[in-house]
């Protein structure tokens, strides 16, 4: 058993120097035992104990480096399988993925987050938002395990089964953990615990095991009844998703039309630059506070003001913080700077939108791979290096491109957003109409989520408000799934409502 075998639970002991001793010795047992079997060896990955921000001082590059070391090491020794789990911490998780991805290759991934009676995990993660983080960094089975019995199991995987184009996994302990004369102990018989087996695959289990508690006895009754039992299809649907660490907010068709809302972002906006440059985090977080108030369901993050790439990177890093730490919507991570991409992405605990890519080579390159290695959504602007085309066609065309590139990056569909650009109205009217149209272009050709910055429309114009509504509601009607806009300005609800 490798679930305590990376460096840092190891130093407990005095053993962080035996991380691949430890490990592949693990493995060549298993192997052993499992000989002739036909049996398969899972390295079995446990969290580290530290706690990242805000909870805790550990940080994204020690807890990487300590998974890369274990997973590297199983993979060495020959494992078939990597299972991360007992999972309380999605952003732990994220990175815990990301470190035996890269350690990996090509070796199936499965990870497992532990939920408590709630059907949270302790640092607040829902089972729809493990579902959504987790998914996209591409592991091959969303797992719960450990914390309860199979009775509180069911509901969990429902509500990840709603979502879940990955394979779903439930190994409950053997009912819940009670403490008698100093002692642990599991009610549930075998008999019991393989009862529950039919109601964990009605609910989308499509592997089911057992955790504390658990007995051969118990597993081999559990493999009996699994083995008369057909899973449940994956689920099929047009849903996009983004997520913070508590919060998942689905984008589709036939869903409320949610907004991110645009106002951190220090353009034009002294005071809220001022506070920045003076690492002052105060007007952001109530500025976060109040777009979600106002019904703001996902916020972009923009910190340009003229620093150098590092100290934007920098910058960028202690504002997701703040943010995170204000309000618990998701977040769009607005920046051409890379670096500062990737210290956005480095703090950030569920599934950003990446703000954004474009069509030149040069631009998409370095995101796209950040996007498919942090499990985050990208957002194409419809212009390449020759600037931004007059025709929908013209537009179109860039935008394939980018959905071609971003696919074959091992980004899915699902997630790639493309924003067909606004221009103030007041200089280019017949631009208006060519928006619009690429907007239909774009979702009946290339079937993606869109993306528009609504206010642009009036820029430099009077009655802002009457010209961004006007626009935003023929925006909807030609197809927009995602609205970028200030959600304080009157009258964006009743547009939202009225459309959807």
């Amino acid at each position: 058993n490798t679930f305590g075998g990376n460096r840092i639970k190891l130093a407990d002991f005095g053993l962080e120097q035996k991380v691949q001793e430890i490990n592949q010795r693990a493995v060549a047992i298993a192997r052993q035992a499992a000989a002739g079997t036909g049996a398969r060896v899972v390295g079995s990955i446990g969290p580290t104990g530290k706690l990242l921000a805000p909870y805790g001082e550990a940080d994204f590059a020690e807890i990487y480096a300590a998974y890369y070391e274990q997973a590297e090491a199983l993979v060495r020794a020959g494992v078939d399988l990597l299972n991360i789990e007992t999972q309380s911490d999605i952003h732990e998780a994220k990175i815990a993925v990301m470190a035996a991805k890269a350690a990996g290759g090509d070796i199936a991934v499965i990870c497992s987050l532990t939920y408590d009676t709630s059907l949270r995990t302790l640092t607040g993660t829902d089972p729809e938002t493990a579902v959504s983080v987790l998914s996209s960094l591409g592991v091959a089975v969303v797992g719960t395990n450990c914390g309860f019995g199979p009775e509180f199991m069911a509901p969990v995987l429902a509500r990840q089964h709603a979502l879940a184009d990955s394979y779903l996994l439930a190994q409950p302990n053997a009912g819940l953990p009670e403490q008698i004369a100093g002692k642990t102990v599991y009610r549930l018989s075998p008999e019991e615990m393989a009862a529950y087996v039919p109601k964990l695959v009605e609910a989308g289990a499509n592997m089911v095991g057992g955790c504390c508690g658990t007995t051969p006895e118990h597993m081999r009754l559990i493999v009996a009844q699994a083995r008369r039992l057909a899973p449940l299809p994956r689920t099929q649907n047009d849903h996009s998703t983004l997520s913070s660490a508590s919060r998942t907010v689905s984008i589709g068709s036939q869903l409320p039309t949610p907004i991110i809302g645009e106002r951190i972002n220090p353009t034009a906006r002294k005071r809220l630059a001022n506070s920045l440059r003076q690492g002052d985090f105060s007007l952001v977080a109530a500025e976060a506070r109040q777009q979600v108030a106002s019904g703001a369901q996902i916020l972009d993050v923009n910190v340009v003001i003229g620093l150098t790439a590092a100290a934007e990177a920098e910058l960028m890093a202690s504002t997701i913080l703040a943010v995170q730490n204000a309000v618990q919507v998701p977040l769009a991570i607005d920046t051409t700077n890379v670096l500062a991409m990737e210290s956005g992405l480095c703090q950030y605990r569920g599934k950003p939108l990446l703000n954004s890519v474009n069509g030149s080579a040069e631009v998409l390159t370095p995101v796209l791979g950040l996007a498919a290695r942090y499990g985050a959504a990208v957002l194409g602007l419809t212009l390449d290096e020759r600037g931004i085309p007059a025709t929908a066609n013209e537009r179109l065309a860039i935008a394939r491109s980018i959905v071609d590139a971003a696919i074959k990056s091992g980004i899915r569909r699902q997630d790639i957003y493309i924003d067909t650009l606004t221009l103030t109205a007041g200089a280019e009217q017949a631009q208006v109409v060519e928006t619009l149209r690429a907007i239909r272009m774009v979702k009946q050709e290339l079937g993606v989520k869109t993306i528009l910055g609504v206010s642009n429309i009036s820029y430099g114009l009077p009655c802002r408000s009457t010209i961004n509504n006007s626009f935003l509601a023929m925006a909807l009607a030609a197809g927009l799934d995602l609205p970028i806009i200030n959600p304080l300005q009157e009258g964006v609800g009743a547009v939202l409502k009225s459309s959807d």
